[in-house]
């Protein structure tokens, strides 16, 4: 990387962790407030819900599923009517049943993986009162359990964490809504289309014919995709979209909204439990692990392909982008800007892309995959990512105590037998889906079918696909046929399962650690917040997620690039 090149991650982690802070303390103040605004009162009444009900983790459990469930039964509906309902200027027709379902689910688990075109697909209607809502609902409901696990860690001899409504009421409210507006506003200002008005019929200036442009209401859906960590586009290519993502600025915000609430949520995290250094420990083993893979990208993509060299195709770019595979990318972002949205977006449960990420190399294609295979802890999705982290930390805390003969302890609370079995199901659900799906596909001819790579890179498309869905992200590797009743059934159970069986077992533990007493420090108690203990939870981490997924990322990338270089 050139120094231009190198500006522009610096600025970009610079702006970023500038912003934690104030958002970190900005949120842990609206979840930690006991008083009722106005508006609260007025929409709980309506709701008839009592705010000052608490909830058993069963119970919250309970409410969550109903929310969910419900929201993904009226995205299903508005699809398979949207022929006969408003808002609808193009006369777009009912979505096929498989299709139909697996959009559902996608977005109601925060995946917002897509195997239709939005522009042809979905109408405004479907766009707005299905696919925008769920954004916001799916990513307060991530916030929501987030903050039940904190409660847990918190109090103690409780069997009480919260208020599932109350929770889930303010993350919108007074999170999600604000910065969607003031992000919105700010697209919107850089070209990003919002509008209600048919699609617009142009002249070509090159050849004279005339093209139809797709538009929409697609700034306030792009502001929601990204600060919830949804990622689902309103256009087919996404956030390569011109009118979805236009300028380098426009890049660059939505790129920094990907990460935003995640990483301010560890410090929200540490302010709640009373010890900020908890908070910026977790951020920096995110960090480490996301810069890392990060310059595995970076160097892969700028490398080049050697094929091309042999063909006599030129790689050289320019001077602020020299050299490198541009095949897949936006020339208006280039390779580095490329590789940082692919990265954010796959640490994230985001999965928005702003470039092929099937056309990248294959250790590049690598990178990004393996960060959805550790799980989406690494920034992760809104609220989900760091209970995601969490878990990782109660496993290393375990196995740390193990090591020395005491008793686990993390923040007061003794771990044993009951935690760390949910934290291995949340750890393991993920890992089995994946692989299980991947052979699934792999052994069946419907599965078979679609896959219309040979060789390596066909067997990598269809891992990315289960990665993608298995782990709540969205992202793919085009390249693969995935609109089919058997991938729309498949990728769909998968998605489902990622979501709301890992969510179960947190809340359960939020529960079994609301109930425990308070352990006092002492001087055999492991600090978790020292350096120390940063590279041991790191040392997890990667452990898991090399044995889980080493095998099978031989046989798709990593022989991919020994083929190619051999």
């Amino acid at each position: 990387m050139n120094t231009y090149n190198s500006l522009q991650v610096l600025i970009f982690f610079g702006t970023l962790f500038l912003l934690v802070k104030p958002l970190g303390l900005y949120m842990a103040a609206v979840y930690q407030n006991e008083r009722l605004t106005p508006v609260e009162r007025f929409l709980y009444r309506l709701s008839g819900i009592d705010p000052q009900a608490e909830m058993t983790w069963k119970t919250y459990a309970v409410a969550m599923l109903v929310l969910n469930v419900l929201g993904l039964m009226v995205v299903y509906l508005l699809q398979r009517l949207q022929g006969i309902l408003p808002l609808n200027p193009q006369g777009l027709g009912a979505v096929s049943p498989d299709s139909a379902w697996n959009t559902a689910v996608s977005f109601a688990s925060n995946t917002n993986w897509q195997g239709y075109g939005g522009e042809t697909t979905m109408s405004y209607l479907t766009q707005m009162l299905g696919m925008t809502v769920q954004n916001f609902v799916s990513a307060a409901t991530g916030m929501a359990v987030l903050v039940a696990l904190i409660r847990g860690i918190v109090r103690h001899t409780t069997k009480e964490i919260g208020n599932f409504w109350v929770d889930m009421t303010r993350s919108v409210l007074y999170i999600l809504l604000p910065l969607s507006l003031v992000l919105a506003l700010a697209l919107v200002s850089q070209g990003v289309v919002q509008t209600f008005s048919d699609y617009k019929s142009v002249t070509s200036l090159q050849s004279g014919e005339t093209q139809l442009i797709a538009v929409g209401p697609a700034a306030s859906q792009v502001a929601i995709k990204q600060l919830g960590t949804n990622g689902g586009g309103f256009f087919n290519v996404n956030s390569a979209h011109p009118l979805e993502n236009p300028t380098p600025f426009s890049n660059f915000l939505e790129m920094l909204s990907i990460l935003l609430i995640p990483a301010a949520l560890c410090y929200t995290y540490g302010k709640m439990v009373g010890d900020t250094r908890q908070g910026w420990a977790l951020l920096a083993v995110m960090t480490i692990i996301f810069v890392a893979l990060l310059g595995v990208t970076v160097w892969a993509e700028q490398g080049g392909n050697p094929l091309f060299v042999k063909l006599g195709i030129d790689q050289t770019q320019s001077a602020t982008n020299p050299g490198g595979n541009m095949e897949g990318k936006e020339a208006r972002f280039g390779i580095v800007n490329s590789a940082l949205w692919a990265t954010a977006t796959t640490a994230a449960s985001n999965g928005s892309v702003n470039a092929m990420h099937d056309s990248f190399m294959p250790l590049g294609g690598l990178a990004p995959m393996w960060l959805m295979q550790l799980g989406e802890i690494i920034y992760g999705g809104v609220g989900s990512g760091l209970y995601g982290m969490l878990a990782f930390v109660i496993i290393a805390v375990f196995v740390s105590g193990l090591m020395v003969g005491r008793t686990p302890e993390y923040l007061g609370k003794k771990i044993e037998a009951y935690e760390m079995k949910m934290a291995s199901i949340i750890i393991l659900i993920p890992v089995m889906v994946v692989l299980i799906g991947t052979a699934v596909a792999l052994m069946t001819e419907a599965g078979r079918a679609t896959i219309f790579n040979p060789s390596a890179h066909g067997f990598s498309e269809v891992l990315y696909a289960f990665s993608s869905a298995g782990n709540n992200n969205g992202s793919a590797f085009a390249g693969l046929g995935a609109n089919t009743p058997f991938y729309n059934i498949a990728l769909g159970v998968a998605m489902f399962i990622a979501r709301y069986w890992l969510a179960i077992p947190v809340l359960a533990i939020a529960g079994s650690l609301a109930n425990k007493k308070k352990v006092p420090a002492s001087a055999g108690t492991l600090p978790t917040h020292t350096p120390l203990f940063i590279a041991w939870v790191i040392g997890v981490i990667i452990i898991v997620g090399a044995l889980s997924f080493l095998p099978a990322l031989a046989l798709g990338p990593i022989v991919e690039h020994l083929m190619i270089f051999g």
